[in-house]
């Protein structure tokens, strides 16, 4: 894992086309600003284990219901 420290207004770029610039400090929490093109998805990290669970659930579920010939 790659550590950076960056002060409020800073930003990292990751790639060609994302930025993600620290907003705001205080109360141990860091608020961030992340652009990216549209067709990247940007979730927080609990939201995207849920997604990865629901598409696993449903894959799961789908070939249950795969009848053998």
């Amino acid at each position: 894992m790659l550590v950076l420290s960056r002060k409020r207004g800073e930003a990292i770029r990751i790639h060609e086309d994302i930025v993600v610039t620290v907003i705001q400090l205080g109360r141990g929490r860091v608020q961030l600003g992340i652009q990216a093109p549209a067709n990247v998805a940007v979730n927080r990290e609990e939201i995207h284990q849920r997604l990865q669970r629901i598409q696993t659930e449903s894959k799961s579920n789908s070939e249950d219901s795969v009848v053998p010939c």
